[in-house]
């Protein structure tokens, strides 16, 4: 009589994946290491593009010095996760930071094809690491979600959610929580 087994996920350190980096193993391709598990991510459509490019600018000028906006580049999260999220503000200033952060004062991630991966999963890490303002400009509905107050929820994967979320239309605006003088129109957010 066979045995039966299931097969086991290999789980990536940072430095596995690193090393996967180096080697030139995802030259054409946009991954993410979440977890220790390796993600392919979607190819950029233009609206996506543009709506990173629009919040990087307007949160450029809004936090302006002390603060490096940065697009499209890696958070050094706990347990082996390394998300890319699509705009992240980071205290300090770029000429001062020598590796990749491990948080950030705002974190926003624009969503079409990844919305219901960055509402749940993505939600759930950026809450556990106790980052108090994640913001999806969800480009399906033409919309901003902002996510704040991070909260213990065993039920989720990370096991916190955000026991705040709000949805903002374009004729909205938002403020910050490291700026709470601030206004964004969420329209200056889409594309």
């Amino acid at each position: 009589m066979a045995l039966l087994t299931q097969p086991t996920r290999l789980r990536l350190s940072r430095d596995d994946y690193y090393k996967m980096v180096d080697a030139g193993l995802f030259e054409d391709r946009h991954v993410e290491l979440i977890d220790g598990e390796l993600l392919t991510m979607s190819a950029f459509k233009n609206s996506h593009v543009v709506a990173t490019d629009k919040s990087r600018e307007v949160l450029s000028v809004s936090f302006g010095t002390g603060y490096w906006v940065r697009a499209q580049a890696p958070l050094h999260l706990k347990d082996a996760s390394e998300p890319e999220p699509d705009v992240a503000v980071v205290k300090g200033n770029r000429s001062e930071i020598k590796q990749h952060p491990k948080s950030a004062v705002l974190i926003v991630e624009v969503s079409d094809t990844t919305l219901l991966f960055d509402q749940i999963v993505k939600s759930s890490l950026y809450a556990r690491e106790k980052i108090r303002d994640f913001w999806i400009v969800n480009l399906i509905d033409g919309q901003l979600e902002v996510y704040r107050n991070p909260v213990i929820d065993q039920s989720r994967k990370f096991g916190y959610r955000y026991a705040q979320v709000v949805t903002l239309t374009s004729r909205q605006s938002v403020a910050p929580l490291a700026l709470p003088g601030t206004s964004i129109r969420v329209a200056d957010l889409l594309p």
